[in-house]
């Protein structure tokens, strides 16, 4: 169980996240929902560890969440193009892994491995030696979701990650990391412009306005009312 409490973040004078009390259980998946500006980007930054809340806690399963208990897929991929499919997902475990391995280029057999079992789990079979600068934007995405998984988290965030594909494309992103984040157990959380396109698939809802958490149900209690709502409030 991932459980945030009174957590708040500030950048000067502006409330970001404010005041966010959520338990979230693993092998569910969260899609988390709100205008632009309401906080959803800071409140993941936050659960990740890359930002630092200026009050509330973090924690997984009691303790304080280290860095590679959490991983997030950006918007973007983060991805280096040059590299190949196997190459990217491979950094996904550098957290775990001594750093010289990556000056010199070398992973253990193991490691290589379970990064094209991430990739099989994906729907990427055989995209191992492929260049990621190649690869569609739904590929692409799919390359992020393997990577994360190999940093063998117990916490998987994605911040906006079908943003960019079109709503076929995007929806089968969502599909194959529900998918991943009930096989494997997971806490997950994505967070979407477009929150129809998890109908189906998600199985909370939580929504953002100025920072405060106004929505918090089961995705079967949830309606086109209650999320408009959010983006009304």
């Amino acid at each position: 169980m991932l459980t945030v409490t009174a957590l708040e973040k500030r950048y000067g004078d502006e409330v970001a996240v404010d005041g966010v009390d959520v338990a979230l259980a693993p092998g569910e998946l969260t899609v988390l929902i709100g205008r632009s500006g309401a906080g959803k980007t800071t409140l993941l930054r936050c659960l990740d560890g890359l930002t630092e809340p200026d009050s509330g806690t973090v924690r997984l399963g009691g303790e304080r969440a280290v860095p590679t208990d959490v991983a997030l897929v950006f918007q973007a991929g983060a991805l280096i193009d040059r590299k190949s499919a196997l190459e990217n997902v491979l950094d996904g475990g550098l957290g775990r892994e001594p750093a010289w391995r990556e000056l010199v280029g070398w992973h253990a057999p193991s490691a290589k491995r379970a990064a094209i079992e991430r990739l099989h789990a994906v729907g990427l079979d055989g995209y191992a030696a492929r260049r990621v600068g190649d690869l569609s934007g739904g590929q692409r995405q799919r390359v992020g979701i393997a990577r994360a998984l190999q940093q063998e988290p117990a916490v998987l965030l994605a911040d906006e990650p079908v943003a960019a594909l079109d709503p076929a494309t995007g929806r089968s992103v969502l599909e194959r990391l529900a998918a991943v984040v009930r096989r494997r157990e997971l806490v997950g959380v994505v967070s979407l412009h477009q929150p129809r396109l998890a109908d189906g698939v998600a199985d909370r809802y939580l929504g953002l306005a100025d920072g405060r958490l106004v929505l918090d149900a089961a995705a079967a209690d949830v309606d086109d009312a209650r999320i408009e709502a959010v983006y009304d409030d």
